[in-house]
C-alpha cells in the first residue's frame, strides 16, 4: 500500500501540490486526471522519492519513505520524453534493471524476450535507440519498466508519442501486465476517454488538488462537484444555469426540463446543470427527453462522428453525434436533453445529486 497523507509541495510562492490524501493498492490502476499544470507529475515525483514534500508524509507498507530518496526505492518511471542508453543495444537496454538486480542469464534471456515481443520490438533487439523511430525508443523505455518488476511504476502520459494502433493496443494490456505483478500502478494522462479505457481507479487533479478518488467508472458518472465533472469530459461538459421550480428546471424561452424522481428533493432555487455531449441529441432518446431550439456555430466531422457546437441562450454546447451531419452555420436546429443523463450542481459547484446514467 502507497500512503500519501496530507502531502503539499510548495516551491517558492507556488503551490505544486496542495493537502492530497490516497491510497493505492498492490495491484491497482491508478489514474491521475487532469490538464496541463495541474499536478500530475509533480505528485508522481512525490510518490517517487524525487521531491521530498514540504508537509505531509508518504508511507509504503506502513514504513514512513517520506526522506527515502528514488534510488533506494523500487520504482520505475516511464515519461512522455523516453530516456534510454544510447550507446546500449535494444537488448541491453531493456536488461540493465535486471542486470543491476543480479538476475542470471536464462531470466535475463526469458524477461527481455517476453517484453519485447509484448511492444513489437523482437526486430530490433540488436539495433541502437538512435537507430529507432521515437515510438520504438518510447516502447523501449516502457519494457525497461516491465522487466523491472518494480513495487511501483510511475508512467507519465507514456503512450502519447506513440502510432494510434499501437497505443489502443498497449492501453488494453498494461493494466493485465502490472495487476498480475502486485505492482501499483499510476498512469498520468490529460485525456478523460484513456482514463475510461484504462479503467481502475481516477483521481483528478485541478491546481495541484485532487478533487475526487475512486473507481473510474463511478468517477466519471458522479462526480463529486462541477470541477470534477469538467474535468473528465471531452469533449468539454455542457452547462447552463437555471432554476427549479416544483417539478421543473426552468429553461430560457418558457422550456420546461423535467426534473427527475432521484432530484425531487432538492429545494426550488438556482443551480447548475451539466451534461455530457454525447447526452445531446438529434433524437429523442426516451419520453422524458425535451427538444430545444439552438443555432449551429460551427461543426467538426472526423469520419464517423461529428462535433456540432451550438449556442444556446448565449451559451456554448458541443453536441457529439454518430455519422457525418453537415448543417449551415447560423442554422436553428432541434436537439434534445434527456433529464435522466443531467447532473446537478448548486451555486458553489457541488453536486446535489448525480442522476444514474450511461456511459
Amino acid at each position: 500500500m502507497l500512503e500519501l497523507r496530507n502531502v503539499s509541495r510548495i516551491v517558492g510562492r507556488e503551490t505544486h501540490i496542495a493537502d492530497v490524501s490516497l491510497e493505492l493498492a498492490h495491484g491497482s490502476l491508478n489514474v491521475l486526471l487532469g490538464p496541463t499544470l495541474s499536478g500530475k507529475t509533480s505528485l508522481m515525483r512525490l510518490m517517487a522519492g524525487l521531491d521530498a514534500p514540504s508537509s505531509g508524509s508518504i508511507w509504503f507498507d506502513g514504513q514512513d519513505v517520506t526522506g527515502v530518496p528514488v534510488q533506494k526505492r523500487n520504482v520505475a518511471m516511464v515519461y512522455q520524453q523516453f530516456i534510454n542508453y544510447p550507446a546500449m543495444t535494444v537488448y541491453e537496454n531493456i536488461a540493465s534493471p535486471l542486470r543491476v538486480s543480479g538476475a542470471d542469464k536464462a531470466t535475463i534471456d526469458r524477461e527481455v524476450r517476453r517484453a519485447a515481443d509484448l511492444l513489437k520490438l523482437t526486430p530490433y533487439l540488436e539495433r541502437t535507440p538512435l537507430n529507432l523511430s521515437g515510438g520504438q525508443q518510447q516502447r523501449t523505455a516502457l519494457a525497461r519498466a516491465i522487466v523491472k518488476n518494480a513495487s511501483l511504476v510511475l508512467l507519465d502520459e507514456p503512450l502519447a508519442n506513440l502510432d494510434y494502433k499501437l497505443r489502443e493496443e498497449l492501453r488494453q494490456e498494461l493494466p493485465r501486465i502490472f495487476a498480475e505483478s502486485g505492482t501499483i500502478f499510476v498512469y498520468a494522462t490529460t485525456e478523460p476517454h484513456e482514463a475510461l479505457l484504462l479503467g481502475g481507479n481516477t483521481a483528478t487533479l485541478s491546481q495541484g488538488q485532487v478533487t475526487q478518488f475512486g473507481p473510474t467508472v463511478e468517477v466519471f458518472r458522479k462526480p463529486v462537484d462541477l470541477l470534477t465533472a469538467k474535468t473528465f469530459a471531452d469533449p468539454p461538459l455542457n452547462t447552463i444555469e437555471l432554476v427549479k421550480k416544483g417539478s421543473h428546471f426552468l429553461l430560457d424561452g418558457g422550456i420546461q426540463l423535467p426534473v427527475p424522481e432521484t432530484a425531487a428533493a432538492i429545494a426550488d432555487g438556482n443551480y447548475t446543470i451539466g451534461f455530457q455531449p454525447h447526452h445531446l441529441t438529434l433524437e429523442q432518446t426516451s419520453a422524458a427527453s425535451v427538444p430545444v431550439r439552438a443555432k449551429v456555430t460551427a461543426i467538426e466531422i472526423t469520419g464517423s462522428e461529428s462535433f456540432v457546437h451550438l449556442d444556446f441562450a448565449d451559451t456554448r454546447w458541443i453536441m457529439l453525434a454518430h455519422g457525418i451531419h453537415r448543417f449551415e452555420l447560423d442554422e436553428e436546429i432541434g436537439v434534445f436533453i434527456d433529464p435522466r443523463h443531467i447532473m446537478v450542481f448548486d451555486l458553489t459547484g457541488r453536486s446535489v445529486v448525480t442522476l444514474p446514467q450511461a456511459a
